[in-house]
């Protein structure tokens, strides 16, 4: 199966992050792009880390076609470098 993008919140209820379930995906789906979603501040989900390339975040509340546009752009550019709203 085809999947171009992962959508995911930062904050899951069962223990795993969105960053950690990121990180799993791309395990065996190497270069999976990845557009987080946070209601904390974006050095709540890097802390002293960095996004890797095709990793971007977007932090709420955002209005739906600003979603949209983001997931168009990573999908169509690739993403290379990490972007930030």
């Amino acid at each position: 199966m085809r999947i171009d993008l992962l959508v995911t919140d930062v904050g899951l209820p069962g223990g795993m992050n969105g960053r950690q379930m990121a990180d799993a995906a791309r395990v065996s789906r190497l270069g999976l792009k990845v557009l987080f979603i946070t209601g904390y501040a974006e050095n709540a989900l890097l802390g002293k880390g960095k996004l890797e390339p095709g990793m971007a975040v977007m932090t709420k509340p955002f209005a739906m076609d600003d979603m949209a546009s983001r997931i168009c752009s990573m999908i169509e550019a690739g993403a290379e470098q990490p972007r930030r709203s």
